[in-house]
């Protein structure tokens, strides 16, 4: 009986640039793309803040589209009537709203040259922002061990997948690695590099501010069984929550520090084009909010769909 496959923490920028599908001979072989570091996925891993959802299909068979944003760029999911549970899930995705999805890596590629990903959930899990900073810094981790696995590869005479793990690294990297420098023309690793500090830069508190512990209840180590629970099987039939109550969620009442927020960032946005996280902050400060009234305005505003984080440490006005 073959092995469930391992579920990798990849970062979008760099499975995006992936272009080296493998399949096995054997008959209902996995299929595996293999990410320029050498991550040999199957399955994989993510957290992120879901941007946008869209059912393609119908109401009876719905297909559910989306977007998930992480530190270095976006993914796309893919669920339909052959993933009932996972459809269900993701369609229950507040916009926006952190998720974490475990699922398998597909390949379209219409024409000879054109490769386009995206992923098809077997699990999604609506999860805090502690959870999705958790899996940033795991992903940062794994980021970094990629790095110097093909560092190392590239200082090898011969390099091989026995000299790689001598070294110690796990075999489906060693493999992986061995197949990406046979398939991918030379780049340069600082580009990883860079990706590495850009994504640790939202984990790196303010001046002054304590670094936070991540609270126990989200430093799981098995974080695939807790996304794993059963989800409770229904129908996948999906009612706009507007249909259902009547009630529009933006014609809640915004508190005073919510009123204040939205005229900063409409002065320091007028253009609606997004704003940095670091920015914006800055200005509210000089308006008066303190920073914890900051905090609380925004989860407000973010709570009632009045604003929106088209990727990680941007805001944007809805």
């Amino acid at each position: 009986m073959m092995g469930r496959e391992v579920a990798w923490r990849v970062f979008a920028g760099e499975l995006s640039e992936s272009s080296l599908v493998l399949t096995g001979e054997e008959e209902r072989a996995p299929t595996y793309v293999v990410t320029p570091l050498g991550a040999k996925i199957n399955r994989i891993y993510v957290v992120g803040v879901i941007t946008d959802l869209e059912n393609v299909g119908s109401t009876e068979e719905p297909l559910w589209r989306a977007r998930m944003a992480d530190p270095t760029g976006t993914l796309f999911l893919s669920a339909g009537q052959f993933q009932p549970e996972a459809s269900l899930a993701l369609s229950k995705i507040p916009i926006p709203g952190f998720a974490a999805v475990i699922g398998k890596v597909r390949v379209y590629s219409p024409e000879e040259g054109v490769m386009y990903l995206s992923i098809r959930p077997e699990v999604v899990k609506s999860v805090p922002k502690e959870l999705r900073d958790t899996w940033v810094l795991d992903g940062c981790k794994a980021l970094k061990q990629r790095i110097e696995a093909v560092s190392e590869a590239k200082e090898m005479a011969e390099p091989s997948v026995e000299e790689l793990m001598n070294l110690g690294h796990g075999q489906n990297l060693a493999e992986g690695v061995m197949a990406a420098m046979d398939h991918y023309e030379d780049f340069p690793l600082d580009r990883y590099q860079t990706m590495l500090i850009d994504a640790l830069r939202f984990l790196i508190p303010e001046e002054g501010e304590e670094l936070m512990e991540v609270p126990e209840e989200v430093q799981t180590t098995e974080l695939e069984e807790v996304l794993e629970e059963d989800v409770p099987a229904e129908p996948p039939v999906i009612v706009p929550e507007t249909e259902e109550t009547g009630e529009d969620d933006t014609d809640e009442e915004l508190t005073q520090e919510e009123e204040k927020l939205l005229e900063v960032i409409e002065k320091e946005d007028p253009d609606s084009s997004g704003i940095d996280w670091d920015v914006l902050a800055k200005a509210a400060k000089k308006s008066g909010l303190k920073k914890q009234d900051f905090e609380s305005a925004m989860e407000g505003l973010l709570d009632k769909g009045l604003v929106y984080e088209p990727m990680l440490g941007k805001i944007r006005r809805i």
